[in-house]
């Protein structure tokens, strides 16, 4: 009897353990928000969520899009004229004048720095002729990163129906901007100065996010409207990994972000799987100077993970069944697929590029390699014929005499 109750002692533990490893983190930290997320910005793997699919305003923090597509569509040295729409919006301003030339540069300093609603209007003008064309291309960027849940009805966040995103798309959103240096850039930036034309004096305009000074942050972005309450989306480094957050109408917004940025970084680690360049597989080549091409590794693929991860995270390989010559160093070959267990969360996406290239065959590369092969057969048989049957005696000639 007591034999028994042992056994099934083990099996409870066994199954305890399982249990544990296997469940969704328990949140050491949490948040007032109505919604957060706490995102790794290369793997863009969750590793904090609160209703983060859930659509809301959100103020300002509109002005991370509004940055990257005008980054994304426009020089920095384009010089902007100030049109009498821009200069008379309401709110959070830069004091633009009508008529007044600034270069884009600086207006996206005023934009994430003093969160100026007349910069945005005055740079979406520049970038895409007019308020609404600048806002579809917002939607348009939106949709092509997955923020699915997000529409824009304004570059500046002031509050308008159907002016929504999530904390989790707002994250995908300010994960690709940091991947973007001048944006990283400018969002790290504590004070900047801006020409004012006409005037003794120039702007200098503070950046409002109080991460940076008491956190040591990257950035991003504050925000605010009755509507959408405090909002704030921020981002840090510590060690090999970014983390960044977004918490929505949230009243400590600085506090929570912070708590919940710690968290996250004491419970994960960046975990390497393959190293940058590293060899994983020979692809057949139909048509090239070579019959084959190394597949590698694009750039070291890291992912994010707890303690207790590290033994159930796996990978595969998908390439593509046959390469047509010609193929150029980098080409996307396949990808490998980090994942939780065998069809568990996919941590990340990884393509697989060409090691090196492969010219397609030509006329004369074909008669050359062709005169080789001939020239080696040839050699090959002589080599052979000597060869054959080593220390022997020369074979006879035919006519030789008895």
């Amino acid at each position: 009897m007591p034999r028994v109750r042992r056994k099934g002692a083990l099996w409870m533990a066994a199954a305890l353990c399982a249990a544990l490893l296997f469940a969704p983190a328990a949140y050491a930290a949490d948040t007032s928000a109505s919604g957060a997320v706490v995102m790794e910005q290369s793997t863009r793997r969750v590793l904090y969520e609160k209703n983060a699919r859930e659509k809301r305003p959100m103020a300002s923090t509109t002005k991370v899009m509004t940055a990257l597509v005008a980054l994304e569509n426009a020089d920095l040295d384009e010089i902007v004229t100030v049109s009498a729409r821009a200069s008379g919006v309401e709110g959070s301003s830069l004091y633009l004048e009508t008529g007044e030339k600034l270069t884009l540069r600086d207006l996206l300093y005023g934009l994430m720095l003093r969160s100026g609603n007349d910069a945005a209007v005055a740079i979406a003008e520049h970038v895409a002729g007019s308020v609404e064309e600048f806002v579809e291309l917002m939607n348009q960027r939106a949709a092509e990163l997955g923020a699915v849940d997000t529409h824009f009805v304004t570059p500046n966040g002031l509050d308008a129906d159907g002016h929504v995103t999530t904390a989790y798309d707002l994250a995908l959103i300010t994960a690709q901007a940091m991947s973007n240096e001048t944006f990283a850039q400018i969002v790290s930036t504590q004070r900047y100065t801006i020409p004012w034309e006409g005037h003794p004096w120039d702007r200098v305009v503070v950046n409002k996010n109080k991460l940076l000074t008491q956190y040591g942050a990257d950035g991003v972005k504050t925000g605010y409207t009755k509507k959408a309450g405090r909002c704030l989306v921020g981002a840090k480094t510590q060690g090999e990994m970014q983390l960044i957050s977004v918490v929505l109408n949230c009243g400590p917004m600085f506090e929570d972000s912070v708590a919940l940025m710690d968290d996250c970084f004491a419970r994960y680690a960046m975990v390497s799987v393959m190293e940058a360049d590293q060899e994983v597989c020979f692809l057949g080549v139909e048509g090239g100077t070579s019959t084959y091409v190394t597949a590698r590794t694009a750039q070291e693929i890291k992912v994010p993970l707890r303690e207790e991860e590290r033994g159930i995270m796996t990978y595969s390989i998908w390439a593509q069944p046959g390469v047509a010559a010609p193929v150029k160093r980098g080409d996307t070959l396949g990808e490998v697929c980090v994942t939780l267990g065998e069809g568990g969360e996919k941590l990340l996406r990884a393509p697989l590029c060409a090691g090196e290239d492969v010219p397609a065959q030509t006329f004369w590369w074909r008669v050359h390699n062709e005169v080789k092969r001939f020239l080696c057969r040839t050699w090959e048989k002589e080599s052979d014929y000597k060869n054959i049957l080593p220390g022997a005696a020369s074979p006879p000639a035919e006519n030789a005499s008895n």
